[in-house]
């Protein structure tokens, strides 16, 4: 039998931020209201880092399931979730990280931690083996859990995109210009510069789209003018590199720390004294401090448009590699919050697109995007987590010999490519499309 409490947990797990949220699953093909989380909380890395190490994010997914516990979205008990299975409570997770994935696991680029007697620091590391194996109090409800990086989440999130109210475009008709078949592109800033792409089979389009995660965020920065050489210079020696330095360095949250900075020791008679305090104590929170003070003729407001330039130039450089005639969408967090950087024809961002040289026309075909939702990570998360709930479905046994043909169909179609109706498939076939339905809190 199907445990009757069925759930899927969605991660999207950047730098600075653990967002989480719990869905029940589909009650039926044409059943939208599952994509509306239960619970949903947002926790910051830095102290649970600093306080917990290696086991912060442990911790943070113990904190969230005791959280909805005491909500009123549940009547479920700690001792339930303790037991998990044997209390008939089965959550499948997938966890979108910031970071390059081996064995289901993520090493996170930008998080550290230090470890007592070490001197060094320490990655931080996800390991969804290790949290399917946990039997770590409420954490031993998870049954599965898949690892995925960030920007697969990214990726298939921007296919659940309404671009009409969630973006704005950055060409004229981008909407129009859209081709269904065409391969996507996501370049995203936030705590670091992420990307992907996805495609499509032209042989058999009704496949739908599959995602692809790279780690284009750490491809050399190129400077564009004296000023930026000076600064690759400075990041060079910053971060002990003799050759190079990655674009993160300057398309990011951190980033943009990193150009004020720059430029603060460059121009030490334009430094506004409030702001660098400010910017000297905020910790992670740094480039919102360089943006909030972003005043017409500041060292921020320069420090913004040398960032907002480069992001540009970097999207430029994505949109010629892949020619994504499917659409090219700048996600991330620091989108939304540059966006009067981004959006205008003559911005920092939109000229450094353009400026490609004798191949910019070419860009004349290529959709873009600025995305205004931050959730893309969480939805993507959600669609594979739904795929997952799947597959584990069916490896528990609870299938028939018409479950077992419609497992074999997912898997020759990729069980990601339309993961809704991957379920459904299986759900519909073992009997537990109904049991779900029952589940629901009333």
């Amino acid at each position: 039998m199907a445990p009757k409490n069925l759930f899927i947990l969605a991660g999207d797990i950047g730098g600075t931020n653990s967002r989480l949220a719990l869905h029940n699953l589909p009650a039926g093909e044409d059943d939208e209201s599952y994509k509306t989380p239960l619970f949903t909380k947002t926790y910051g890395n830095e102290s649970y880092v600093i306080n917990h190490g290696a086991e912060a994010f442990h911790v943070i997914l113990n904190t969230f399931f005791g959280e909805f516990i005491s909500s009123d979205a549940t009547e479920l008990t700690n001792a339930q979730f303790e037991q998990g299975r044997k209390n008939d409570v089965a959550i499948v997770a997938c966890f979108a990280c910031a970071g390059p994935i081996s064995h289901n696991a993520c090493t996170f680029t930008n998080i550290e931690f230090k470890k007592e007697g070490y001197s060094g620091a320490d990655k931080f590391v996800i390991d969804g083996n290790i949290i399917t194996d946990s039997a770590c109090g409420l954490m031993n409800a998870i049954v599965h859990c898949k690892v995925v990086n960030d920007f697969v989440g990214q990726g298939y999130g921007s296919l659940d995109l309404d671009v009409s109210k969630e973006a704005v475009s950055l060409v004229p008709d981008s909407d129009k210009l859209v081709d269904t078949l065409g391969p996507k592109v996501c370049v995203g800033a936030g705590t670091g510069l992420g990307q992907c792409f996805l495609t499509r089979s032209n042989r058999d389009p009704s496949l739908g789209y599959e995602c692809f995660p790279s780690e284009g965020g750490h491809v050399e920065y190129a400077p564009r003018s004296d000023v930026e050489i000076e600064l690759l210079q400075y990041l060079k020696k910053k971060f002990s590199q003799n050759h190079r330095v990655s674009v993160e360095r300057v398309v990011s949250g951190k980033g943009l720390a990193n150009v004020y900075e720059f430029l603060a020791q460059k121009f030490p008679d334009r430094v506004d004294k409030k702001v660098h305090d400010e910017f000297l104590t905020a910790g992670d929170m740094q480039g919102k401090v360089v943006n909030v003070n972003a005043k017409e003729g500041s060292l921020c407001e320069q420090a913004v448009h040398i960032s907002a330039a480069a992001y540009g130039s970097e999207c430029g450089s994505a949109a010629l590699k892949f020619i994504p005639t499917g659409g090219l969408y700048v996600t991330g967090g620091l989108t939304p919050k540059l966006l009067k950087y981004i959006q205008p024809s003559d911005s920092p961002f939109m000229k450094a697109y353009h400026d490609k040289g004798r191949v910019t026309p070419l860009l004349d075909s290529v959709p873009i995007f600025a995305v205004l939702s931050e959730d893309l990570g969480l939805r993507g998360a959600r669609v594979c987590a739904t795929a997952e709930m799947n597959l584990w479905l069916a490896k528990q046994g609870l299938s028939s010999s018409a479950a077992e043909k419609s497992v074999e169909k997912v898997k020759e179609k990729s069980a990601w490519t339309n993961p809704l109706m991957a379920f459904l498939h299986v759900a519909a076939a073992v009997g537990v499309v109904a049991l779900i339905g029952t589940q629901r809190k009333k």
